[in-house]
């Protein structure tokens, strides 16, 4: 037999506390329709009828709308503008910068020692130990967030190809 802490029942494939949700969702959503109805409906029968077929149907829009805005709140990721003093001395938000660094392309074709000017050395990759032929990877790890309910990791990777940055990307690691 096994003993859970917390044993919360399930109605419909739906927990209890999506229904208590529901219901403080339903109250002002209720109130709101009787209120807006009373000025245009005269009868009524009509406006009861109309106010609770708003609030059943309106409800669980709005729980569904609640649910998105919270996770696009919990995943979202601020962007910046690079800043070469801001990316030299906060390591832990750079990734903001990414966006700008990539889509503006102001790494391209640039040999390393311009790399080095602009971003400072690598957190990998500088050495010799890390040539591979001809292509030379270095990465800069630009600190953690945007992960939501996790950790994530973000790497900006340097492609060099002829002593040549060749493609930069951003990538995300998660916890």
């Amino acid at each position: 037999m096994t003993v859970t802490l917390l044993d919360i029942p399930v109605i419909f494939g739906l927990s209890i506390e999506v229904y208590f949700f529901l219901v403080i969702i339903a109250i002002p959503t209720f109130l709101f329709w009787r209120w807006l109805l009373k000025k245009y409906i005269k009868g009524d029968r009509t406006r009861k009828i109309a106010t609770w077929s708003a609030t059943l149907i309106g409800t669980p829009i709005i729980y569904v709308g609640l649910i998105i805005l919270f996770m696009f709140g919990m995943t979202y990721t601020p962007s910046r503008n690079f800043d070469k003093s801001e990316w030299l001395t906060d390591r832990e938000r750079r990734f903001q910068m990414a966006g700008d660094i990539i889509t503006s392309k102001m790494l391209l074709n640039k040999d390393t020692n311009q790399v080095k000017q602009i971003l400072g050395e690598p957190t990998w990759g500088s050495d010799s130990t890390w040539r591979q032929d001809t292509i030379n990877i270095w990465t800069y790890e630009m600190g953690m967030g945007g992960g939501g309910l996790g950790f994530l990791f973000h790497n900006l990777i340097i492609k060099f190809d002829k002593e040549k940055v060749a493609a930069v990307e951003h990538t995300e690691i998660r916890d």
